[in-house]
């Protein structure tokens, strides 16, 4: 199931644990379908049909937030309101590619500019009322609203001669929805995608009184949240768990035309953190874990068969690792700086800013150290925002300054930094030593592991790193908007597509996660221009081979500046218990519960 978003987001330890009640909890199903099928149901694609009974839960570092899939912002919100809402269409998370969900098929016309969704009839919410292209409408004039203005409104508006104009978008009758996009969109359907349908009948006298965006609050009955998904709210208890239940006007079917899910439930436990999690799987009380540290995927590799379950290899993750540089300015004046002053101060701007001194900076981390260090062998090195795991969008001829810690040396050499006093610090010409401070989330341990290994790495040049780990709101306040840090170690979670378009934010010089340099009020050096312009031709044309030489060049440019500097891509293990049929595991999230609807517990009831 699709966990899009319109701008890629931060990568933290804080994500999702998929984890489930060890035993399937709820018993066998003596579930009987009393609800007709609509006429245009939905066949779901599957291993082997499944029956009835049991449940997955799954383990989260934190509750819900809201469920408001419009206003959501954190993942601890979107992995449970995917499960609850869907949309005109998803993907299948084998292949990559779009497929129809409300929506039974579209077409293009316009020169592919726009795109015409004819809606399954028969469809319904979990109350049992009619889902229409008025729903649709509906949510598409909220999302669209500029006061509102959730985070997936940018997707839905693209540059055209240097304005940003809107998508425009009908309902000519019950059953079809037009959406134009102002210029060829590559990916129209994946930003469509984005929305995801709620029911008009319950939301629009909230949204005319000007209450939306307090809508669909944790604190709303289970019986008024009307969803449009495979599955309703049974139990919502505050850092405690969530349950889910099967919607029983889901239009999903299997291949024997029977109504999907299978599970009886879905339970979201907030579990205190990724080692009580592997703790609790290990003692037989979870069904799976989709974040897995690389230091335990021997043990469980040695106790798959023992107890009873299966370690999916998914190959490298999608999510990537990297730090950079501080070169933001001053955009409103503040005291003791002016407009277009650099926020470290001008002698290390000097130096963030210099292409030679990042590119040394490359050149002088042991990648295999932090492949054989944190990642205890399981990583790979990766040069570019698509990593090795994503067979359609990697691209091994992108190249980037490796190993070279002599080299790094002499580049530093040409700069003129040189230990002027013996402390094994290098110095500039006014004395000031080379040395940076490196934010990290501190609650992330690999982070704090690879930041002591850069530490040491650049030691050996000459340069001096500080490693500080900061609480999550105090990093997310500093590479935002407050600016008071010289260098930072994060990364970027995968979007749903993983597809470079998807990720505008990271890309554009005006993006909110180009983090070097955020919101760029025009690009702030010709590199960033040309990234801006190979960024764009990649959108505006369907053609994958072009966009494939687009994304080729603005990844060779962003390397060739170093504006990030690339760290290895762990590779991903998944441990799910074997009693669970049709379970595909992707390096994609959610990892486990993307299909949710078709997995199904063959032994209901059973105790691990």
């Amino acid at each position: 199931m699709r966990g899009r978003a319109a701008a890629a987001c931060v990568a933290l330890v804080a994500g999702w644990l998929l984890s489930g009640c060890g035993g399937g909890g709820g018993g066998g199903s003596a579930f009987v379908d009393h609800v007709p099928l609509p006429p245009d149901t939905m066949a779901t694609r599957m291993d082997e049909p499944g029956h009835y009974g049991g449940r997955f839960v799954a383990g989260a570092t934190s509750s819900a937030k809201t469920f408001n899939p419009i206003m959501a912002n954190e993942t601890s919100s979107a992995e449970v309101n995917n499960q609850l809402f869907v949309s005109l269409g998803d993907i299948d998370y084998r292949t990559q590619d779009d497929i129809p969900i409300l929506a039974r098929s579209w077409e293009f016309s316009n020169g592919g500019r726009t795109v015409t969704y004819h809606l399954r009839r028969g469809a319904r919410f979990s109350d049992g009322h009619p889902l229409t292209s008025e729903d649709v409408k509906f949510c598409f004039d909220v999302v669209m609203d500029p006061t509102l203005h959730p985070s997936m409104q940018d997707a839905l508006f693209m540059e055209v001669g240097g304005k940003k104009l809107p998508f425009t978008y009908s309902a000519p009758d019950s059953y079809t929805f037009v959406v134009t996009a102002p210029a060829t969109d590559a990916l129209i359907l994946s930003h469509v995608a984005n929305v995801r349908i709620l029911p008009k009948h319950i939301l629009e006298p909230a949204y005319k009184a000007g209450h939306f965006a307090s809508s669909y609050t944790t604190a709303t009955p289970p019986e008024s949240l009307v969803t449009s998904g495979p599955w309703r709210l049974k139990q919502h208890i505050e850092n405690q768990q969530t349950v889910l239940t099967r919607n029983p006007y889901w239009l999903g079917v299997d291949a024997q035309g029977r109504r999907l899910p299978y599970l009886d439930e879905l339970v979201f436990r907030v579990a205190k953190d990724q080692d009580v999690a592997g703790q609790m799987f290990r003692a037989g009380e979870l069904d799976g874990l989709d974040n897995v540290k690389a230091e335990d995927y021997k043990q469980y590799a040695d106790e798959q068969k023992e107890k009873g379950f299966v370690l999916y290899d998914t190959g490298p993750s999608f999510n990537t690792s990297f730090f950079w540089f501080n070169l933001n300015r001053v955009r409103k004046s503040e005291k003791g700086k002016k407009v277009g002053d650099p926020k470290v101060g001008t002698w290390k701007f000097a130096l963030f800013s210099n292409r030679d001194f990042r590119r040394a900076v490359s050149m002088a981390v042991d990648r295999d150290a932090i492949i054989h260090g944190p990642y205890y062998g399981y990583g790979v090195k990766g040069w570019s925002i698509m990593t090795s795991g994503n067979e359609r969008w990697y691209d091994s001829t992108i190249t980037a300054p490796e190993f070279d810690p002599e080299g790094a040396k002499n580049l530093l050499d040409q700069l003129g930094l040189k230990d002027r006093n013996g402390d094994g610090v290098r110095e500039d010409a006014a004395g000031h030593p080379v040395a940076f401070t490196l934010i990290y989330n501190g609650d992330n341990k690999l982070r704090g592991a690879i930041a002591t290994l850069l530490q040491d790495d650049l030691a050996k040049v000459g340069i001096k790193v500080t490693p500080a780990g900061l609480d999550f709101n105090t990093m997310v306040a500093n590479i935002r908007s407050v600016f008071d840090y010289d260098a930072c170690l994060q990364g970027l979670g995968s979007a749903v597509p993983s597809d470079p378009g998807m990720g505008p934010n990271f890309w554009k010089s005006s993006g909110l996660t180009h983090y070097w340099d955020v919101a760029q009020p025009k690009p702030a050096t010709p590199a960033e221009a040309r990234i801006d312009a190979a960024f764009q031709s990649s959108l505006t044309t369907t053609d994958l081979a072009e966009r494939k030489r687009a994304f080729h060049d603005m990844s060779q440019l962003m390397n060739d500046e170093c504006f990030v500097i690339w760290l290895p891509t762990q590779l991903i293990r998944i441990p799910v218990r074997e009693r669970f049929g049709n379970v595909h595991p992707s390096p994609m999230p959610p990892r486990i519960l993307w299909n949710s609807a078709v997995l199904f517990d063959k032994h209901p009831g059973r105790k691990n």
